[in-house]
């Protein structure tokens, strides 16, 4: 392609590298791409490339996995491919300022939020947490601070009712490439049009812990409902049943009014286990007992529905009082 950009790419999960295929199919010159160093995962613990490594080496590109970019080695390698751009998506290493000036252009930065909301490590899931309308992608300019970079360009999803983190991912994974694209056909025009962020908007997604993920039954059914949402797949919100630790992976707010205490059930049937929450019921549709796969509830019911039965308790641990 006549606009070609040579390009050092920095990514490493699924939506990293939806954005380097998009480069790589354009017919971008990827000179080389940093990714996360091989981690340990599965059953049996094996060491596993990243999506971003497995789709380089299809295509042949060299694969560079530093642990660090704050050695003079990883500035002299970075320096001698002579890129004009260095395109960052959840890479998952911090750029020192030695690093961003390396590229004529400096370094974009792909991330899955409308900056300056939601900066930082989970905006996808933090998005549905918090309730918000809408979400997107938005492309900068890198600077050393954390997702601070004026802005070149955005693009708008707008969040579902039944949004879960996996469905919202996957619909931004096919939003962001394009806009890279179309940043790319006329980059330095684009780059000159950058919009500095107002940091007094800003708001920070924090990396989800694991104690997020337990259901709390005094707060109210739609802060559950949009937990639970947020938090499919990648860290499936549980709860305790009698001494079981049972994950829920999906489930709806309902409004009814109820005189029970927090996460007593108070309705149990093919549609739904419908618990008591601090304000409203929450009608949990799909969950998963330990050692066995997720399922719908009515299929639940079939061996498990003296466990399920009214009035048996959700509870902070596993004693089931």
């Amino acid at each position: 392609m006549s606009n070609a950009r040579r390009v050092i790419f920095a990514g490493t999960p699924e939506f990293a590298a939806t954005h380097l295929n998009a480069l790589i199919v354009a017919g971008h010159d990827v000179c080389a791409v940093l990714t996360q160093p091989d981690r340990r995962a599965g059953r049996g613990k094996q060491l596993q490339p990243s999506a971003v490594k497995r789709r380089a080496q299809s295509a042949g590109i060299t694969v560079l996995q530093p642990e660090s970019l704050r050695t003079p080695e990883s500035h002299d390698l970075l320096t001698a491919l002579n890129a004009e751009i260095m395109i960052v998506v959840a890479y998952g290493l911090i750029l020192p300022q030695t690093i961003l000036d390396i590229p004529v252009y400096g370094c974009l930065n792909v991330h899955a939020s409308l900056l300056p909301r939601w900066r930082g490590a989970a905006p996808i899931q933090r998005a549905i947490e918090a309730g918000d309308a809408q979400t997107g992608v938005t492309i900068m300019k890198m600077e050393a601070g954390l997702d601070t970079g004026p802005m070149i360009t955005k693009g708008t999803l707008d969040i579902t009712t039944s949004e879960t983190s996996g469905t919202l991912h996957d619909r931004l994974a096919g939003l962001g490439p394009e806009l890279l694209l179309e940043v790319l056909e006329n980059f330095p025009h684009q780059l000159a049009q950058a919009t500095p962020q107002k940091d007094h908007e800003a708001t920070y997604a924090a990396k989800i812990n694991k104690d997020e993920t337990q259901l709390d039954w005094e707060l109210d059914a739609l802060t559950l409902s949009r937990k639970v949402r947020a938090f499919n797949p990648a860290s499936i919100c549980f709860s305790y049943l009698s001494n079981e630790r049972i994950k829920i992976w999906q489930a709806i707010a309902l409004s009814e009014p109820h005189n029970s205490s927090s996460g007593r059930i108070i309705r149990s049937d093919a549609e739904g286990i419908v618990v008591a929450c601090g304000d409203g019921a929450l009608k949990i549709t799909v969950a998963q007992f330990p050692g066995a796969k997720a399922l719908p509830v009515s299929e639940l019911l079939n061996g498990r529905n003296n466990q399920l039965a009214v009035d048996q308790r959700f509870t902070s641990h596993g004693n089931g009082t």
